[in-house]
């Protein structure tokens, strides 16, 4: 897997993320021009300090003797208060030019909290426990909604949202920039947990959404379209995995007679037609344990339309009489794939890829968003459906 040039300096625990654009010109005269490092720079914690040098050579940035970069941007962050003596080594023409300077990252002046500080979006899927999770209550708005997974998923004391199927989202961000550090980097939460009595190991319910992440590069206060990369998990590369799926959910007819099923609980077989943009349609089924709407009220189109990365189906009947589903978890990257206590519900920001597929360097992160990445019907189960119940950053203290 690609890693980041990402480096740990430790007095107490000083972690360096470093990212920058390779220098693409040719130009010796803009070597002579180059004034060199100021005496020292100060930023202060969590924040990212940008040092451009844009001249041609080789580059190579250090701390103590310690390569952090070959980049000819600088772009620096650190959870430590502390001083670091800066080394920039230029190498052009057989020549060497050194430069010396120094960080000083200060203890911030504002208040941050390592937890989720903002829901900036929810948008659920279809599911058996939309208007439960956060609680519906009839003439709520979209926005209302939203106040409702705000007040569900910001600070510590986090309580669980759902999803809903395949594409149901939530966008939360963070008070400060989440380094991207050595390791994994911050915690998403949810509601998994593995079986007593599944045969596979790292078996039970688990849902994987997709997490997709963000840095502010323009300090605009928002995760803006050209900003957003995907967390390549374990599944990413694989064959089975469908980029750019859609599926669009049609509104059902609350009042029409419903379909039974043979099997007792599913009340309606024909409950909510979908359709995606591989040729596929279905319904989504209507079971005995949730009689209230599925489709979000809130939402008053007659469809609507989601499109990411869909994984392969993890669900299966265990027990082969539809009694037992279980659900495998995948090995890493997902937000509800594992329990919360469990080193797969980590994520490294090191795993962001492009629309390529191509590792990315970033910084550190603002924004988050998760969505559910199956389609599929687990049985008696229902839906898989990822549910989200907060979010920390593994660095803050």
């Amino acid at each position: 897997m690609n890693k980041h040039i990402v480096n740990y300096l430790k007095k107490g625990v000083l972690s360096l993320a470093v990212i920058g654009l390779a220098a693409c010109k040719h130009d010796d005269e803009e070597n002579t021009a180059f004034n060199g490092l100021v005496d020292s720079y100060t930023i202060e914690r969590f924040e990212v300090l940008n040092i451009p040098v844009n001249i041609s050579g080789n580059i190579t940035w250090s701390i103590n003797d310690v390569v952090i970069s070959q980049s000819s941007e600088l772009e620096f962050i650190s959870p430590t208060v502390g001083t670091y003596p800066l080394t920039l080594t230029i190498k052009n023409n057989g020549k060497v030019n050194t430069y010396h300077s120094k960080i000083i990252v200060e203890k911030e002046t504002a208040t941050y909290t390592g937890y989720i500080s903002k829901v900036l979006e929810y948008r659920p899927a279809v599911g058996q426990f939309v208007h439960d999770i956060p609680e519906y209550l009839s003439g709520n708005t979209a926005n209302d909604m939203l106040e409702k997974a705000k007040k569900s998923l910001i600070g510590p004391n986090s309580s669980e949202i759902t999803l809903g199927g395949f594409g149901g989202y939530v966008v939360f961000g963070f008070d400060h920039t989440i380094p991207n550090l050595e390791g994994r980097d911050f915690k998403i939460l949810g509601n998994a947990f593995f079986g007593n009595a599944a045969i596979d190991p790292r078996s039970g319910s688990c849902e994987p959404g997709i997490i997709m992440v963000a840095y502010d590069r323009n300090k605009n206060g928002k995760p803006d379209d050209n900003e957003w990369y995907e967390i390549a998990g374990s599944e990413y590369f694989k064959n089975t995995t469908v980029k750019d799926y859609s599926i669009t959910y049609f509104k059902p007819d609350e009042n029409k007679t419903p379909v039974p099923g043979n099997l007792g609980w599913d009340i309606d077989v024909e409950y909510i037609k979908w359709k995606d943009n591989l040729g596929n349609t279905g319904f989504k089924t209507k079971n005995m344990f949730h009689l209230q709407s599925y489709y979000p009220l809130w939402i008053s189109d007659g469809s609507y339309t989601f499109t990411g990365t869909k994984l392969k189906d993890n669900y299966y009947d265990q027990s082969g009489n539809g009694s037992y589903w279980v659900g495998k978890s995948y090995e890493y990257g997902y937000a509800d794939n594992a329990p919360n206590k469990d080193e797969a519900s980590n994520i490294d920001i090191s795993w962001a890829v492009d629309r390529n597929g191509k590792y990315v360097k970033l910084p550190g992160i603002d924004f988050v968003k998760v969505y559910t990445g199956i389609n599929q019907e687990a049985g008696r189960i229902g839906e898989v459906s990822t549910e989200v119940s907060g979010a920390y950053d593994l660095h803050f203290n």
